[in-house]
């Protein structure tokens, strides 16, 4: 018989072998063909991005770069609903509630994971179907092919719980066509199906059905370069009929879009959107007066210097930023209102674009020392 005390050491072990087990089915990383697949696996969740998720993914995506067996990588979602939803921001505002160091390790370690991912060496394939917010963005939109579905659901929310639309958000957004991406940014507006792609978001369009032979057909790929696997992907993309008549949702708004989002300040934009009085006017309005004013002021800066930047010096901004929010009042009463108590009435302080003062704006911009990201 054991002795107690080895007793309590096999009890223990085992704990610990169940506790790393469980984060690890979280993402599950496969081999097959000439692929490696990661799976998000939290379909519960709607595969919220986990601190333990993103130390499996970002060792195997550099293992994978460096593997001459292996020719692409694809990343996909588990369950019916989600590829990503986004980061774990509950987790995180108990953290930061907490003085835990969670709140500066993930978002290093995501930002990391997400330069990953734009500078990956091997073609990068991200099945998008269904939910992709906030997190899920910083793991797709920065990889070579971006494959959305009828079920896709885009959207970068994080004005809404008093933070920005990071995980690189400052490059990718200014980036889209007009103001398109500081629309996005500062009013978390959805987009969904085939729109995704219209956007410039998505780079193919695939039946969410067909997805499981798109991935089989990859995998069948022998040694493939990426002008092969971009075939593959325009095989099925063509093949895809679904709203293809449909003009894009933002179409008919994109002049007034163009005009108003290319304002030089918050408080501007929403003058113009008063001056202009439309119906799509006032809801963008209505939905600009829920959202944190820091975060909308933080944000317009972020797409606008970001526009000019590369993807690294993006990320290092955004890590100031992150770590500024980190700090102040608005995450933690956004993620209370909207995650938490789901009063959806969140008392933001300050609590108007107005007292949100250029030299506090400027101050979350500063350099960080010795703790800045460094990619």
């Amino acid at each position: 018989r054991l002795k107690p005390f080895n007793r309590l050491q096999v009890i223990l072990q085992h704990l610990k072998m169940c506790k790393h087990t469980d984060s690890a089915a979280d993402v599950l990383l496969q081999k097959k063909g000439d692929a490696g697949i990661i799976t998000l696996n939290r379909p519960k969740v709607l595969n919220a991005l986990s601190l333990p998720m993103i130390r499996q993914i970002y060792p195997q995506i550099k293992a994978w770069e460096q593997d001459p067996e292996t020719f692409l990588i694809i990343i996909k979602g588990a369950g019916e609903k989600a590829f990503c939803a986004g980061g774990d921001v509950r987790a995180i505002a108990d953290a930061g509630r907490a003085g835990d160091r969670l709140i500066q390790d993930y978002f290093r370690e995501e930002y990391t994971l997400n330069n990953a991912v734009g500078t990956c060496k091997k073609p990068y394939v991200a099945l998008i179907d269904g939910i992709t917010m906030g997190g899920g963005v910083g793991l797709s939109v920065h990889g070579h092919f971006r494959v959305a579905t009828e079920k896709t659901v885009f959207a970068m929310p994080e004005t809404a719980i008093g933070l920005f639309p990071d995980v690189g958000g400052g490059y990718f957004l200014p980036r889209l066509s007009g103001k398109i991406g500081y629309f996005l940014a500062l009013t978390g507006f959805r987009l969904k199906g085939r729109d995704v792609l219209k956007a410039g978001i998505a780079t193919h369009f695939v039946e969410s059905a067909k997805l499981p032979d798109l991935e089989k057909d990859l995998i069948a790929l022998k040694s493939p370069s990426k002008e092969n696997i971009a075939d593959l992907l325009n095989s099925y993309h063509v093949q895809t009929k679904i709203d293809q008549e449909k003009e894009f949702v933002l179409d008919e708004h994109m002049e007034k879009i163009n005009s108003i989002f290319s304002a030089n300040s918050m408080e501007e934009i929403v003058q113009k959107l008063k001056q202009d009085g439309s119906p799509f006017a006032m809801k963008q309005l209505e939905t600009l007066n829920k959202m944190s004013p820091t975060s909308l002021k933080l944000t317009l800066r972020q797409v606008r210097e970001g526009a000019s930047l590369s993807l690294q010096d993006v990320f290092t901004m955004e890590y100031r930023l992150s770590q500024a929010c980190m700090k102040g009042h608005d995450f933690y009463e956004g993620v209370r209102a909207v995650l938490i108590d789901k009063d959806q009435s969140p008392n933001w302080k300050p609590a108007a674009l107005e007292e949100v003062s250029d030299e506090f704006v400027d101050s979350c911009f500063k350099p960080l020392g010795n703790n800045d990201l460094k990619l």
